[in-house]
């Protein structure tokens, strides 16, 4: 399978009575050459006053440790220390196959769980 440029898109859904939640969408490969750039997208985000995140892996073809050890980063920037699954800001969605099953190997889906849609990880947020 050749290697897909990695791409990410950002944006900020309104939701009524809630705070926003800003989505990263990633495309590509998920590891050392482009875990710097989705930490920083997310930092942006956090530093602009996000304050929940999902981070849309739909078009995901390879996940690395580099990219597992972004996410656990970025996870940590929109969870306070104390927290749990149904506290935490952060989503995953869309994960195929091949990358959920990474995901669930190295237990990070314990704390950060995956949704079949968008919508669903949406919904999960807390207020």
């Amino acid at each position: 399978m050749p290697k897909i440029d990695f791409k990410l898109t950002s944006e900020q859904i309104e939701r009524e009575g809630k705070d926003p939640v800003t989505v990263i969408s990633v495309q590509g490969w998920l590891d050392a050459q482009s875990e710097g750039k989705l930490i920083t997208a997310a930092q942006e985000a956090h530093a602009q006053g996000a304050r929940c995140l999902i981070v849309n892996l739909e078009d995901v073809s390879t996940l690395t440790s580099a990219g597992i050890r972004a996410l656990q980063k970025i996870y940590l920037l929109f969870n306070p220390s104390e927290h749990t699954v149904q506290t935490s800001r952060m989503r995953l969605c869309n994960a195929p196959p091949q990358v959920y099953h990474v995901l669930s190997l190295t237990g990070f889906l314990q704390s950060c769980p995956n949704y079949e849609t968008l919508q669903a990880a949406m919904n999960s947020l807390p207020a």
